[in-house]
């Protein structure tokens, strides 16, 4: 397991992983956090001791300073396979604390969705930048869009694979669809909204798989260079955007908290911190209420 190659320590992980009802990126990223963990003392991971978790973490945090989001990967990933694919009785699973550390992302305006958008070249990845932020969704949930889940009847799009395998629907607004349609007109593949591309970006028709993760987040870098712009922009800011639009539009915390596919209502109401609309009205209330 100090390798990539599949070893049977490696497939018994990624099955208990399985098992667990655990998504496929969240599989990679324990198995990964494990792997990493027995390259830095060169061992199976199996032949490690408590004292070296002990000694692992303190280097993950005092030597590398890696930020909570990673080392909370790295706890849970390594937890998982001392718990269940090796259990160990060791105190220190029990006492780790990551420390929770929450910053607020960035959020573009509509004329800058509209404007970075417009700056994309390639069809496909300007038709799935539009998509993920008119519909508010994860660049997982975009990818894997197939023609079967467009309801236009009642305006609709079904989302199967969402986080946690929780479907869900969203609204479909008509610009929206007539994108989709010009641009599955472009390849007609019988399954795929945005199917890969391939090299030569005429694979599109026959591909048996969406396009790449890392193709879509390569190309919103290059246009972030392109424009100039400042702030810390990705593929999941299109997401947080629409969220906060829909906010200062009056839209109900629930409906967008149901939209996003949000388990709990307090995540939701990040995006409360995230816009200043309302509080004009709010200060000249309190000014009112205090003469």
């Amino acid at each position: 397991m100090t390798t990539t190659r599949t070893t049977p320590l490696r497939e018994r992980m990624r099955q208990d992983l399985q098992l667990a009802g655990l998504s496929a990126r969240t599989q990679e990223a324990y198995l990964r956090a494990v792997r990493q963990f027995a390259t830095h003392f060169a061992l199976p991971p199996d032949q490690l001791t408590e004292t070296q978790l002990r000694d692992y973490f303190l280097y993950l945090r005092n030597d590398k300073q890696l930020a909570p989001a990673s080392l909370n990967i790295a706890f849970h990933g390594i937890r998982f396979f001392f718990r269940t694919t090796v259990p160990r009785d060791w105190a220190t699973l029990q006492r780790l604390r990551i420390p929770a550390h929450k910053t607020l992302p960035d959020v573009v305006t509509r004329d800058e969705v509209r404007h970075l958008i417009d700056a994309v070249r390639t069809p496909h990845n300007r038709t799935c930048f539009w998509t993920v932020y008119s519909l508010g969704l994860r660049l997982n949930e975009a990818l894997h869009l197939h023609l079967g889940d467009i309801d236009r009847a009642r305006m609709l799009v079904h989302i199967h694979r969402g986080k946690g395998a929780k479907d869900r629907y969203v609204p479909l607004p008509h610009p929206t669809l007539e994108r989709l349609r010009a641009y599955w007109i472009t390849h007609r593949n019988p399954l795929w909204l945005f199917p890969a591309t391939g090299r030569d970006q005429n694979a599109a028709p026959s591909a048996t798989t969406p396009m790449g993760r890392s193709s879509v987040q390569n190309a919103l870098r290059r246009v972030v260079r392109q424009l100039g712009l400042k702030k810390r922009i990705s593929i999941h800011t299109l997401r947080h955007s629409y969220a906060t639009h829909l906010l200062e539009a009056g839209v109900n915390l629930r409906l967008i908290q149901q939209y996003l596919g949000h388990s709990s209502l307090q995540t939701t109401t990040l995006y409360l911190h995230l816009t200043s609309h309302g509080q004009e009205h709010a200060v000249a209330t309190i000014e009112q209420l205090m003469q």
